[in-house]
Formats: C-alpha cells, sequence, structure tokens
C-alpha cells in the first residue's frame, strides 16, 4: 500500500504541475474558457465574465502549487483535501460539458493536449480515485527533503509562477502550442488532407403512415412507402471525422472574402483587435509607428477586427491610422494572438513574427 500511495502521489503531482503549467503559459485562454463557461448558454453566470481573468490565474497557481506541495510533501493532509476539492470542481465541469455538449474542449491541459469532454470526465475519474486513496492516507506522504527545504521550494516556485504570469499578461505566451505560432503556414492549417476521415452521420425520417407519426432509418427507405407522408428528419453525428487546426479563419472586407488573395502576400502585416472596446488604446500610438514603417517597406496591413468597421474608421480618424479593417470570427482572433493589439507578420501564408503591441518597435519586418 505504500507503493501504491508513493506511486498515486507522483501522478497526481505530476499531472497537476503539468496540467497547471500549460494553462499558465497562456492565462488569457483559460479565461477565454472561462468565459464560455460563464456563458448564458452554460452555466448562466454571466455576472462572472468580467472576473474571469482573475479567477483563471487563482486556480492556475492553486493548481500547480498543490502540485507542487504534494510532490515535496508539504502540509498533506490540506494539501490533499485541497486537491479532493479541485478535482471535484473539475469533474462537474467536465461531466456538464460532455453531457450537455456545451464546451467541446474544457482547456483542461490549456491547448498543448486536447482531450474529448468524455475523455477528460474520464481522466478526472482516474484522478479522483488517486486523490482519494491519498486523502485516506494522507500520513504515509513524507517530505522526500527537510521541511525547511520543502518551504523554500514552495515559495522559489511561486515567485517563479507569479513572474512567468506577469510576463505573459504583458507579452505574449512564452510557449504557443496553437495552430497559428510562429512558424506555422495557415494555408496548410486549414488543407484536409487527400483521403482524410469525413465525418459521419445518422439520419431518422419520420413519416406519417396511416394517421401516425413512425419513425424509420435510411436503409428502411420510408419514401417508397404507398401512402406515407415526409414529417421531418433528425440528423445526428455519430463519428467525428479530421478536422484541419484551422478550419474558422477568413479576412473579409465587407461581403468579399480576401483570405485567399492576402495570405499568397509576400509581405502581410495584421494589427490584430478581436473587440475594439477592450483595445487598450493607449498602445495604438505606438502600433501606428510600426505600421507606418510597414507600409513604408512594402507591406500590406490591415486591422483584424470582429468589431463593426464604422467603429474601426472612428479609431482610425482619431489615431491617423493607415490601414483599412478586415473582419474575422472574435473567437478565432483570440486564437490567433493573445493580445489586444497585437500584431501579427505573415509571408506567403506563413506567420513569421507576433508580438502583444507593448512590443511594437521588436516587430521583425
Amino acid at each position: 500500500m505504500k507503493f501504491f500511495v508513493i506511486l498515486a502521489r507522483l501522478i497526481v503531482a505530476a499531472t497537476f504541475i503539468f496540467s497547471g503549467f500549460v494553462k499558465l503559459v497562456d492565462p488569457l485562454g483559460s479565461a477565454y474558457k472561462f468565459e464560455e463557461y460563464f456563458g448564458a448558454d452554460v452555466l448562466n453566470l454571466e455576472f462572472l465574465i468580467p472576473y474571469a481573468l482573475p479567477f483563471s490565474i487563482f486556480l492556475i497557481l492553486a493548481e500547480i502549487m498543490l502540485g507542487v506541495k504534494l510532490l515535496v510533501g508539504l502540509k498533506p493532509k490540506f494539501t490533499v483535501w485541497s486537491l479532493l476539492i479541485m478535482i471535484l470542481i473539475f469533474l462537474f465541469l467536465t461531466w456538464y460539458s460532455a453531457y450537455y455538449n456545451k464546451v467541446t474542449d474544457c482547456g483542461c491541459f490549456g491547448d498543448a493536449v486536447k482531450l474529448s469532454p468524455w475523455g477528460t470526465f474520464y481522466k478526472n475519474i482516474v484522478l479522483l480515485v488517486l486523490i482519494l486513496v491519498l486523502v485516506i492516507h494522507y500520513d504515509v506522504i513524507k517530505p522526500f527533503v527537510s521541511v525547511n527545504v520543502s518551504l523554500w521550494i514552495s515559495f522559489a516556485s511561486l515567485l517563479v509562477f507569479l513572474f512567468i504570469t506577469y510576463y505573459v499578461l504583458q507579452h505574449l505566451p512564452i510557449i504557443d502550442f496553437r495552430p497559428y505560432a510562429v512558424g506555422k503556414n495557415i494555408v496548410e492549417g486549414m488543407t484536409i488532407p487527400e483521403g482524410a476521415k469525413t465525418d459521419v452521420y445518422e439520419d431518422t425520417w419520420i413519416y406519417n403512415v396511416n394517421g401516425e407519426d413512425k419513425e424509420f432509418t435510411t436503409e428502411e427507405k420510408p419514401w417508397n412507402n404507398e401512402g406515407a407522408t415526409f414529417v421531418d428528419r433528425k440528423t445526428v453525428l455519430i463519428e467525428k471525422g479530421y478536422e484541419p487546426p484551422i478550419h474558422d479563419f477568413s479576412l473579409l472586407k465587407g461581403d468579399e472574402d480576401l483570405t485567399d488573395q492576402l495570405l499568397a502576400k509576400d509581405k502581410l502585416m495584421l494589427v490584430v483587435m478581436y473587440n475594439l472596446t477592450k483595445t487598450d488604446k493607449e498602445l495604438l500610438p505606438a502600433v501606428k509607428e510600426v505600421t507606418t514603417e510597414a507600409l513604408q517597406e512594402g507591406y500590406d496591413v490591415f486591422a483584424l477586427s470582429a468589431s463593426k468597421e464604422e467603429d474601426f474608421n472612428n479609431l482610425k480618424e482619431e489615431y491617423g491610422l493607415d490601414f483599412d479593417h478586415l473582419f474575422c470570427d472574435e473567437t478565432t482572433i483570440k486564437t490567433i494572438i493573445r493580445a489586444n493589439p497585437g500584431i501579427v507578420v505573415i509571408q506567403k501564408g506563413t506567420i513569421t513574427d507576433k508580438r502583444n503591441a507593448t512590443d511594437a518597435k521588436k516587430v521583425k519586418l
């Protein structure tokens, strides 16, 4: 039993540290995920949406620090009970996501590892079992080093994690797991390989036969039944096919789709502002400086936003911006870059540089 407790301790600690770290390097991604959970069509807790970022930071730090404390064996009773409470919260959220198909990616491993909703739920069931073992046998958990050393390791870890959080919020994630990372080609990311598996759907046909509505499968061909009248058809996805890493990227100018045309350009710069009302306007003078230089170097420069073009035109006039507006879906824009505003440099579809506007002077042209 002692060996099993040690093994459970190592597995749980490693999982929580890994899970916390991949979210720590991108806390905005977790905040966006919590905004989904708090939305009206999920948990209907919209009043919490403004607090999604501080809530996500607190939860990320709690998750990773509990993993560290379990690993070094500091305050084992408090640690394992805290882990139990946390896994029960995660278990409820992942069950809710899977059962109601509300949030198809819980984000428990950030963008580093993608799991299906039910896969995530079953993973949490395994962790719950291991944590229950640790709760029952917490007295077996001893520090691998002295208590003082364990305290210093925990304190130093917290300082490092706080610094990482501050840094990535001021700049960009230090590790980019998304399909829009520097070096990734957007066109290739949108391409479906030849022979890739397609979605499989199942149809249920409802026909009225002799005054009674009845359900039929496609194989039964109810339309061939004499006197049968069509009522309705229900289609259910039973097996998901291949989905390219990038499947919702578009560059729209009014009703015109410029995606292919612009991605073929040798020099393209996008000033990304997913929501103009939330954009840090104090950074726009620095954006103007780098975009002016880019235009002089022969770049095609556009703002990319989910806001209305007329709203951008007001901003354009106020700050003397020399580029036009393109529309893209807000969720896609948030995935492209964790900054508002941010700057993305693209060469023939390949992302060559990404910067938070706080680092506009460091953009590589």
